[in-house]
């Protein structure tokens, strides 16, 4: 028997299938008493392919960040249900708010027109019979996760919803960024009409991790598998169809690898990335015009949390250490890849 410092047992597994009605969050320690829908919504593959795309998408290959989007919305789960438990629409949003994310999440958004925001309204849309049976609207789900409908998932402009608290803390654990335990965390947080609320320590431990993030993005880490993934996918997507592009947009991360290791424009590349994704790299200036695959950082994710009523201001020393936007890198394939240098 394994007891917990609370005294209580300590459950033996923490599972994604709900198959015994519950799910125990191992980082927010959260037990969800699932309602009828979630059960149902786990077992639906739109639901059970997130079990199967990395948060960090290519990166995962480089850092140690490898937990996966379903991961990342069973804990957006926790604590929606931690701070409206009678908002059933919200719960189901919270579970589905990501399945529309292409393989190796956002590593290749944007390229063809792909829009994992457009994808995954139509996927809620393909589960509105599921939810019209437990009296959920699927319109609106997509109306909680757009915004358009008030809940504890979104807050006003500039303010950290819990989406992004929960990608923060657990990439910050993933990272070794976090100086607490994320149940003491939670501990000190309230959720202000949509918006996280804390006090002024909390806030600025929030306020580190926020930079933390930021500075991950821009890291050479980040963009060399991000980058040549994103170059590879469009090599692929260039001249398909949309019925190809539509089914590409839905594999998981292990299909697009096997296709990326089979398709003759991609494989020596997707092999040499794979097996050393250290690619030399060097920053881009405006303007930038030399050899290589250019990776851009446009927006960064700097929504902070409330304290005494107010967005807390981004001050923290660790912003300084940012560079401005856009930030861009261009990436210089070695000759094992086989490809040329892009201008």
């Amino acid at each position: 028997m394994v007891v917990s410092v609370s005294g209580e047992v300590a459950p033996a597994i923490a599972d994604v299938l709900g198959t015994d009605g519950v799910f125990r969050d191992p980082m927010w320690r959260v037990t969800v008493e699932l309602s009828g829908l979630e059960r149902e919504l786990l077992g639906t593959w739109w639901v059970r392919r997130l079990g199967f795309v990395a948060h960090a998408g290519a990166a995962s290959m480089a850092a140690t960040q490898s937990y996966t989007r379903l991961e990342h919305s069973l804990g957006l789960l926790a604590l929606t249900a931690h701070f409206a438990p009678g908002d059933a629409v919200a719960r189901a949003a919270a579970l589905l708010h990501d399945v529309g994310h292409l393989p190796l999440s956002h590593t290749f958004e944007g390229v063809a027109g792909l829009d994992h925001h457009r994808i995954g309204a139509r996927r809620v849309g393909d589960l509105a019979g599921l939810l019209a049976a437990h009296g959920v609207d699927a319109d609106e789900v997509v109306a909680v996760d757009e915004g358009r409908r008030p809940s504890v998932l979104r807050g006003g402009p500039g303010a950290l919803k819990l989406d992004h608290l929960e990608s923060l803390v657990r990439s910050g654990r993933a990272h070794g960024r976090t100086r607490q335990a994320p149940p003491e965390t939670l501990a000190q947080l309230e959720v202000v009409e949509g918006a996280v609320s804390t006090g002024p320590e909390t806030g600025e431990y929030l306020a580190e991790l926020v930079a933390g993030e930021a500075r991950w993005l821009s890291s050479t880490v980040n963009a060399v598998p991000c980058g040549v993934v994103r170059h590879l996918a469009a090599l692929l997507l260039a001249d398909a169809s949309p019925e190809r592009r539509d089914e590409i947009a839905a594999m998981t991360d292990d299909e697009f690898w096997a296709l990326l290791l089979t398709d003759p424009a991609t494989a020596r590349a997707t092999r040499a990335l794979r097996r050393s994704p250290a690619w030399p790299v060097r920053e881009a200036g405006p303007g930038d015009d030399q050899e290589g695959i250019l990776f851009t950082v446009r927006r960064r994710y700097l929504d902070m949390p409330l304290v005494d009523g107010r967005p807390l201001p981004a001050t923290h020393p660790a912003f300084a250490e940012l560079p401005p936007l856009p930030w861009s890198c261009r990436i210089l394939p070695p000759p094992e890849s086989g490809l040329a240098l892009p201008r």
